[in-house]
């Protein structure tokens, strides 16, 4: 049985697909894409209609058209904004995380740091580095006087020891 919230996340998503490609699927490929049966896909799209979400429309026997209501569409937007507004919240909350780790090893005495491996928040260290004037490097190696950082994705080798090294993945936890 799925929970509310699981359930509006997937009557959000059954909503995304039909409006972004109106007409194009059926209930198999909706269930699919959700990850639900075709059981509760169908029990899902019932529900988005009698909330007055969707409008389904028999074309024949075999064929169902699906169509998003302007109620659908208010919906999608909703969600999209919050998702909007809770994404700038936690690239914020990184970029000032980011800030006083680098201010920190900017007073530590450290020239720069080196951001090893691949990183979706690599341009907020490069940046906070720019604002404090350290060298910023994204590769192997280690230089001396420089700040080792490892990226979220990436898993140190037991060797590295000291404490001139920090888990991005860490702090941001």
């Amino acid at each position: 049985m799925m929970n509310n919230y699981h359930s509006h996340e997937k009557e959000i998503t059954i909503l995304e697909n039909i409006y972004n490609k109106p007409g194009e699927l059926r209930q198999r490929d909706l269930a699919e894409i959700a990850g639900l049966s075709l059981g509760m896909t169908n029990a899902i799209l019932k529900r988005l209609s009698v909330k007055g979400f969707l409008t389904i429309k028999r074309i024949n026997n075999r064929n169902i058209h699906y169509i998003v209501t302007p109620s659908g569409i208010e919906l999608i937007t909703k969600k999209s904004y919050q998702y909007f507004k809770r994404t700038i919240k936690n690239v914020v909350y990184y970029r000032e995380t980011i800030e006083k780790l680098v201010l920190d090893i900017k007073t530590r005495g450290y020239e720069g740091l080196i951001l090893k491996g691949s990183s979706d928040l690599d341009f907020i260290v490069e940046h906070a580095c720019r604002k404090n004037d350290l060298k910023y490097i994204k590769e192997d190696g280690i230089i001396n006087n420089i700040f080792l950082l490892y990226s979220e994705n990436y898993l140190p080798d037991s060797e590295v020891q000291g404490e001139n090294k920090a888990f991005l993945q860490s702090l941001l936890l």
